[in-house]
């Protein structure tokens, strides 16, 4: 058998980031605020927003942060509730308790998108909603925000896994009030832990800034499409100064360093991870038991891993698959069955209350999650496919046991 590759090791981080790496330490300067402008968590702002076409951007310390400050500057009311998608990282009820908030769970399909039925049904009764892209599957946003516009019901989308797709060709992030991304290791851009959020509202904006640590008047040194002088953002942070609390959640100049070099290698990864997950996905349908949902006509992924349905297998079949896979070196998550999994919504013990989801909990038992890291060659991603390949038929050719 050929060499299997290690699907968790990153890819190099661009040598331009040693060079700022090394000025940093130099300088001494890991703090945000210690320029009087041009920072490199500034710059990595900047950028950041007029990548995604947005008009503001805040970098902290992590997407949950992100999520946090987000959900704090829509100024809810204590045990407001805010509806999240059953199949999605703990970090996301998470971040609804942090903010003194209920999460309400909704249902999600076997292709891993939200259950618009359950969604439309359960809206009338919360304050927010927070939209999971989870692994990178976009959910029916035109709807979603149709019937959430229509009742005044804010939007905060979790892109941590979506950085480069694209709904009708806009950004997502870009299309609910704020949108949230990460760059832990194992997303498009790296630097082990950080997020930022995006917005078009100079009002939510100021407030995740000041809230994230811009204590006394360090809002000044945060810019909008005018630059630091941006009067709509100016007007915000004046109104915000001293009113609310500081969770001190900031990113510091080290992670931004690391970041910004990444971010014009964004489209050739999202490019290559593309065809990479689509090539696979073309190989696994040789088998009648392995299945890939098929995108929604108006979404663009940008993937850095497969997910797939076990199609037909039984309990002890499913259990064979999962076995030969890892004997041969193919590690495979299957959401519902590995042990603690904290994408398994019946695992939040955190919870007061862990509702039934049948449909949520029955794709989760068969549905399995293989990192495809953009490096990865054709050959490599051949060694991968042959393995799911041959554990399918091993595990589809054996009886019921």
């Amino acid at each position: 058998m050929s060499h299997v590759p290690n699907v968790h090791a990153a890819e190099a981080i661009p040598d331009e980031a040693r060079v700022a790496i090394d000025e940093l330490l130099k300088s001494g300067d890991l703090f945000r605020y210690t320029a009087p402008e041009n920072a490199p968590v500034t710059l990595l702002e900047q950028e950041f927003a007029a990548l995604l076409g947005s008009k503001y951007a805040l970098a902290v310390s992590s997407c949950s942060a992100a999520l946090f400050l987000s959900l704090k500057a829509l100024d809810l009311p204590r045990d407001a509730r805010v509806m999240i998608p059953a199949f999605t990282f703990a970090a996301v009820p998470s971040s609804v308790i942090h903010a003194d908030c209920v999460p309400v769970l909704c249902e999600v399909a076997d292709n891993y998108r939200i259950d618009m039925a359950d969604f439309e049904a359960k809206l009338g009764d919360v304050q927010a909603v927070i939209i999971s892209h989870m692994r990178g599957h976009t959910s029916d946003m035109d709807a979603i925000m149709a019937l959430c516009d229509a009742r005044g019901i804010p939007v905060i989308e979790d892109a941590a896994h979506s950085l480069g797709t694209t709904w009708h060709g806009k950004n997502i992030g870009t299309l609910g009030k704020i949108g949230c991304f990460s760059f832990q290791s194992y997303k498009m851009i790296n630097a082990g832990e950080g997020g930022i959020l995006v917005s078009n509202d100079a009002d939510l904006v100021a407030r995740t800034v000041i809230m994230s640590g811009a204590y006394e008047h360090n809002w000044k040194k945060h810019s909008g499409p005018e630059g630091q002088n941006d009067p709509e953002l100016a007007e915000a942070f004046a109104k915000w100064q001293n009113q609310l609390p500081l969770y001190n959640l900031r990113m510091s100049n080290l992670s931004a360093v690391v970041i910004r070099p990444q971010i014009p290698e964004l489209t050739r990864r999202v490019q290559d991870g593309r065809a990479n997950h689509n090539y696979v996905a073309e190989r696994l349908h040789a088998s009648d038991v392995l299945r890939v949902p098929a995108p929604l006509a108006p979404e663009q992924r940008a993937p850095d891993s497969i997910q797939f349905n076990l199609m037909g297998l039984s309990e002890a079949q499913i259990n064979l698959f999962a076995e030969t896979t890892a004997q041969n070196g193919v590690k495979v998550q299957i959401f519902g069955r590995s042990e603690n999994n904290a994408r398994a919504f019946w695992n939040w013990q955190f919870l007061e209350e862990i509702p039934e989801l049948p449909k949520t909990r029955k794709m989760l038992m068969s549905a399995c999650d293989v990192r495809l890291p953009v490096r990865l060659t054709r050959a490599e991603l051949d060694v991968i496919c042959d393995i799911l390949l041959d554990a399918a038929t091993v595990a589809s050719g054996t009886s019921d046991l």
